[in-house]
């Protein structure tokens, strides 16, 4: 994983929000916080919180719970917080998920989605998991499949290739889409301590006001972006055309629908 992976600032929170989160993260944020509500929580801890796609759908779902939302990037949690600031439910802090703040035994449920790619060391960050985890309490988790299963980001990187052919954007594949190994997972999962989980793959569908509004969300609204931008040439806003017009000749010129598949894994301290 690069330095600039997990560099999410400037005007990247905002684009992210507002195009990506629901394009891609809703329809499993609904689906995370559906499964984190059947577990009747009181406490709930959320990791990789980014803009707080997961939080909002928590909230919406839990009744009185009470929910701690934390993350790494401040300026992610900051725009997360803005859009629920009226919440007396949700806690926002800043927190390393490999080194979280709080006691042993303190959580009903800790979720993370779309979070774990991220960790510099994901058996730290799942021991600490399990840590502040309840005994009989639950890890909700979410990562990506392999690339080629998410079909507008796989256009998108293909189209950057195609126009950076010597040293092509690979954050995309690189990261968000890099740890889909279930083997991996599973062993990784035994070595934090966890030793009953499940680990399934879930399908969605991806819809897009226009192939313009989806290469902007991903070439201006992730790391991608801090990939493409030192380049000059071409520029950002000609690199996010290209995949325009690649999204638009693989999916037509109004609102676009793709496959989108994600790996979703409960596991219990």
């Amino acid at each position: 994983m690069a330095t600039s992976d997990t560099v999410f600032a400037g005007s990247i929170p905002d684009i992210y929000d507002r195009l990506l989160v629901p394009l891609i993260f809703e329809p499993y944020a609904r689906d995370l916080a559906e499964r984190v509500a059947a577990t009747k929580p009181q406490l709930v801890l959320e990791t990789a919180a980014g803009t707080g796609a997961v939080t909002r759908a928590l909230a919406a779902s839990l009744g009185d719970a009470r929910i701690v939302a934390t993350d790494l990037n401040q300026p992610m949690l900051d725009h997360a917080k803005a859009r629920q600031s009226g919440n007396a439910r949700i806690e926002w802090k800043q927190a390393d998920a490999l080194a979280l703040p709080f006691g042993d035994q303190t959580f009903d449920v800790v979720v993370c989605q779309f979070g774990a790619m991220f960790f510099p060391d994901k058996v730290q960050g799942y021991r600490e998991a399990l840590r502040v985890l309840k005994p009989g309490g639950r890890f909700f988790f979410s990562v990506w499949d392999r690339i080629e299963e998410s079909e507008f980001a796989d256009v998108v990187i293909q189209s950057l290739a195609s126009i950076f052919p010597q040293d092509p954007p690979r954050f995309l594949a690189r990261t968000p889409h890099g740890y889909c190994d279930k083997n991996r997972i599973r062993e990784e999962l035994k070595a934090g301590g966890f030793g009953a989980f499940s680990i399934e793959t879930v399908d969605a569908r991806s819809k897009g006001s226009s192939a313009r509004d989806v290469a902007i969300a991903f070439c201006q609204g992730t790391p991608l972006r801090s990939e493409i931008e030192p380049r000059n040439a071409p520029s950002l806003e000609e690199a996010t055309q290209h995949a325009a017009k690649a999204l638009t000749e693989r999916f037509g010129s109004k609102a676009i629908d793709g496959r989108m598949r994600a790996i979703v894994v409960t596991a219990t301290r």
